[in-house]
């Protein structure tokens, strides 16, 4: 069993994202990447990313790169959930 390298793992997770998001335009796509990475990764997990990638032949997306690198100036394309169910009354919820 080979051990797996943390800096290739991110790189493909921050890929993956990309990918999701490559349909969108390249504005709405980095900040989707960029609300993702941010919502989801420590900050630890992004710092470390962006260390790597400054070294050469990373093989980070174009799109991942670009949304760790800058804040993004459009909206992302994914929508916040509802943030308090209750507001929205009875059958809200998709609790059972």
């Amino acid at each position: 069993m080979s051990a797996v390298d943390p800096n290739e793992k991110l790189v493909r997770m921050a890929n993956q994202i990309a990918a999701f998001f490559r349909s969108y335009p390249e504005d709405e796509a980095v900040a989707g990447i960029h609300k993702h990475v941010t919502a989801f990764w420590t900050p630890r997990m992004r710092d470390q990313l962006v260390t790597y990638c400054g070294e050469a032949d990373h093989g980070l997306d174009p799109l991942a790169l670009t949304a760790l690198k800058i804040t993004p100036k459009a909206k992302s394309p994914i929508r916040d959930a509802v943030t308090d169910p209750q507001s929205q009354g009875l059958g809200a919820s998709d609790a059972g």
